[in-house]
């Protein structure tokens, strides 16, 4: 294991756990309490996306020439780093065309529902209990999963540390979630929080490192 497969990974999980932090900030600063079942299950979905992402890169890996593989590497990483970077303004967008109230009916996999909770991420508390189930926190991890799906596959087309960077996947999501809901809940207010703009930074710096 190389020094550079471990910066390279911790790249990756910085970028895609900021969400998760931020989401939990917003859950703590409205006093939704996130028990410890729920954290475990967005930090094993968001890893399992990006698991699955990364071998399905690695499976097409060998049918396309490397120099090939590492432009689009570069290009999915570039794209999401740059989607990532105005991620305040997408959410906004699907805000707008995406009016949904809390007490329609939904069956599993509901791609817009799931839409609506990426932009809404305190929505997940559907019943309103003040406490994230680990049903609900099953959809906000899909929610949260979108980044790791393009961004794991663009990695598996790479050498990339896969074990490695799932690992680091589940240790650095549940700490996101952990950190982000404790730091909100000290935080009474509703301070503004962005850190999408780094985590595409992150991205956008990995893909332009991938062509070399």
């Amino acid at each position: 294991m190389s020094l550079y497969s471990v910066l390279e990974a911790l790249m990756i999980v910085t970028a895609l756990s900021t969400d998760a932090f931020v989401s939990a900030f917003a859950y703590g600063g409205n006093k939704i309490r996130i028990p410890f079942a729920s954290v475990a299950i967005i930090s094993l979905v968001c890893s399992a996306i990006l698991a699955a992402s990364l071998f399905f890169g690695a499976f097409l890996s060998p049918f396309i020439p490397r120099r090939i593989t590492a432009l689009v590497c570069f290009f999915i990483l570039f794209i999401l780093g740059f989607i990532k970077i105005f991620d305040s303004t997408l959410k906004a967008f699907i805000r707008k065309h995406n009016k949904l109230r809390k007490d329609f009916r939904f069956s599993a996999f509901n791609l817009k529902f799931v839409l609506h909770i990426y932009a809404n991420p305190q929505e997940a508390d559907l019943d309103s209990s003040r406490i994230l189930s680990p049903f609900e926190a099953g959809y906000l991890a899909l929610a949260l999963s979108a980044d790791g799906l393009a961004a794991g596959f663009g990695a598996g087309l790479t050498d990339v540390d896969h074990l490695l960077l799932v690992l680091f996947s589940l240790a650095f999501n549940m700490a996101a979630v952990l950190l982000g809901a404790s730091v909100g809940k000290k935080l009474a207010e509703k301070l503004p929080l962005n850190l999408s703009w780094l985590s595409g930074l992150l991205l956008i710096v990995l893909g332009i490192i991938k062509l070399f």
